[in-house]
């Protein structure tokens, strides 16, 4: 590693940290002062992107060029300002985590918007007029636009320490980030005060898109890729925080950087790649980060939440109607083997659905009565799948041992992540699962000798007794009745009342003896075993199984299938994962532009169903 090297590399770092930092100040913005875990930032810098392009193609010039990046940050502040008033302003006082699910139907969406107006190949942009030479240092060339984008990160961290320091709004603001409850008693108005937030917030997430353009091309990826990052900017750096979100940006893209810089090492035990720790570098970040200092690192720690004058019905278990439910239920599913062909698509749709039930309902098992979020559950349920795969192939065990390693590889992962994840809580929490989440990706997709890389494990196939749909229907149907069944039954024995008691008050709970983070560390490691069982029956389901097994997406599907059915309802899960699987299916299927679809109808039901599909109805039959 040359000095030059080094240096060139430091200075692509300062340019990422720019687009990163532009971001993630939006995002900061948002979640400081409406609370709202907003899913669908990613979008906006994409929309920032694209919109760049249809300007900057447009007008020629440097003054056409600078005032495409400019219209498009006000452009996508406008589509921002539009989302929050129609949309975001009627489900403030809903659960955070169904402004998340709005949030995440908003992004679907956008894509598909996106995809309407500009269709499905990357675009690239024009050069930046008067920037499209180079800058020699070291006999390294450095792009004159990336020297501009350097200096474009502290300028606007600048004005916006101005805009927040120096004028009223900014004083309302970084009161309402504190005490959002207090500024509105005083006499704020909190429309329009979080209308503007999210406006800015909006823009300058278009600003970073578009300033992004010359250096890549726009695509529909761009969304998923940037949430990510920016979330992990604005948690390192500490919720609400800008001068936290620069200084996160600047340290997780300098660490990337570094790893091109030192490219490959030959070492006693073999060659240690560490570009390849770019993919993971800034989870890895987080999670120390979070470990060692939970609210960041300028946060400060959360303050104490006012009790909610709304409260939780308490679960009850089924009654005797409900029971007989259950059982005409499980014998509908036993039966419908016998009435359609063995060949038919409905036997392909109910494994899968039955395999979404398991998974959801582990998922709900921590997130509702253990009251801890999660977007990194998919990591469990790649474990299982893997676990059965590995076992299989490369150990040659039988089918049944197989699906045995599953669980038991989901319940290790659990353990394991746990006890770390069990010390935080809220929006932390989640996001060192997530942390975690992305670390076990990395290493499945890279570890080619043991999991096969980005092309997984094939030949994945279920033993000659199961071989048959209808058999392996009937398999699926015992473990998940059975998996389903056993998470209910642990929610009414004393474990569960703890449980529940550790979730609504852990003060009160730890006073009378309780261990809350033991009984929340026990719950995590049980969710992690149910749903790596699901991802060994989803493996022996498909034949094959790859890193998207456990990515990212996954992990939100499941989050949106608890939330679609209710957190706090018993039979959310089931209702909310069967919903979504058939309205994905149906719609995808038959619409073109299906994530839209699937997304204003995701809206719909999160606007007319607050509570989530199974709690509102369970509510409405209480009134009745």
């Amino acid at each position: 590693m040359s000095l030059s090297a080094l240096v060139v590399q430091g200075l692509n770092g300062l340019a990422a940290a720019s687009t990163l930092f532009l971001l993630a100040s939006g995002l900061s913005l948002i979640f400081g002062v409406t609370r709202i875990v907003n899913f669908a930032h990613g979008s906006l810098y994409m929309l920032g992107a694209y919109i760049a392009w249809s300007l900057a193609t447009r007008l020629s010039g440097v003054f056409g060029f600078w005032s495409a990046i400019l219209l498009s940050a006000v452009a996508t502040g406008v589509i921002g300002m539009i989302a929050e008033m129609t949309i975001m302003r009627r489900i403030y006082r809903a659960p955070e985590l169904f402004q998340l699910l709005a949030t995440f139907a908003l992004t679907l969406v956008i894509k598909d918007a996106a995809l309407a107006i500009w269709g499905a190949e990357d675009l690239l942009g024009p050069r930046a007029p008067g920037l499209t030479g180079a800058v020699t240092l070291l006999d390294r060339r450095i792009p004159q636009y990336d020297i501009a984008l350097i200096i474009c990160g502290p300028i606007v961290l600048i004005a916006l320490q101005l805009l927040l320091t120096r004028t009223r709004w900014g004083v309302l603001v970084r009161a309402a980030t504190q005490d959002r409850e207090m500024v509105g008693a005083l006499g704020v108005n909190q429309t329009i005060l979080f209308t503007s937030v999210f406006a800015l917030g909006a823009a300058l997430a278009g600003l970073g898109g578009a300033l992004q353009l010359p250096r890549e091309p726009a695509s529909l990826s761009m969304d998923l890729t940037a949430i990510g990052d920016a979330f992990v900017v604005v948690v390192v750096g500490g919720m609400g925080s800008i001068p936290g979100a620069f200084v996160a940006a600047l340290l997780i893209a300098e660490i990337k950087a570094l790893c091109i810089a030192l490219g490959d090492w030959q070492t006693p035990l073999g060659v240690v790649s560490f570009p390849k720790f770019t993919l993971v570098a800034e989870f890895v970040v987080m999670a120390i980060v979070l470990v060692v200092r939970p609210w960041g690192l300028l946060g400060r720690p959360d303050t104490p939440i006012r009790p909610q004058t709304t409260t939780v019905e308490p679960m009850t278990p089924p009654d005797g109607k409900q029971v007989y439910a259950i059982a005409a239920i499980l014998l509908a599913l036993a039966v419908t083997p016998l009435l359609v062909d063995s060949r038919s698509y409905v036997l392909v749709f109910g494994i899968d659905a039955l395999i979404a039930v398991l998974f959801a309902a582990s998922l709900h098992f921590m997130m509702g009565p253990g009251g801890m979020h999660s977007f990194g559950h998919a990591a469990y349920f790649g474990l299982g799948a893997y676990g059965s795969a590995l076992a299989a192939k490369a150990l040659g065990w039988p089918m049944w041992a197989a699906l045995v390693a599953a669980p038991i590889g989901g319940l290790l992962g659990a353990i394991l992540f746990g006890w770390f994840c069990v010390r935080l809580s809220g929006v932390y929490l989640a996001m060192l699962t997530l942390a975690f989440g992305q670390i076990v990706w990395s290493i499945v997709y890279q570890w080619d000798a043991v999991t096969g890389g980005s092309n997984g494990i094939i030949g994945v196939w279920p033993s000659p007794q199961f071989a048959s749909k209808a058999a392996y229907f009937w398999l699926t149907l015992a473990l998940c009745a059975a998996g389903t069944l056993a998470l209910r039954r642990l929610l009414f024995a004393p474990f569960g009342y703890a449980l529940r008691a550790a979730r609504d008050s852990s003060l009160r709970s730890e006073a009378i003896g309780l261990d809350v983070r033991r009984l929340r560390w026990i719950a995590f490691s049980i969710a992690g075993a149910f749903a790596g069982l699901a991802g060994g029956l989803f493996a022996f389901s498909k034949g094959s199984i790859s890193p998207e097994t456990l990515g990212v997406g996954r992990s939100i599907d499941g989050l949106v299938m608890v939330l679609l059915g209710g957190i706090d309802a018993i039979s959310g899960p089931i209702v909310g994962a069967t919903v979504f699987l058939f309205l994905q299916d149906q719609i995808a299927r038959h619409v073109e532009y299906w994530r839209a679809m699937l997304g204003m109808f995701i809206l719909a039901l999160v606007l007319l169903f607050p509570a989530g599909i199974a709690g509102s109805l369970a509510s409405w039959t209480k009134r009745r």
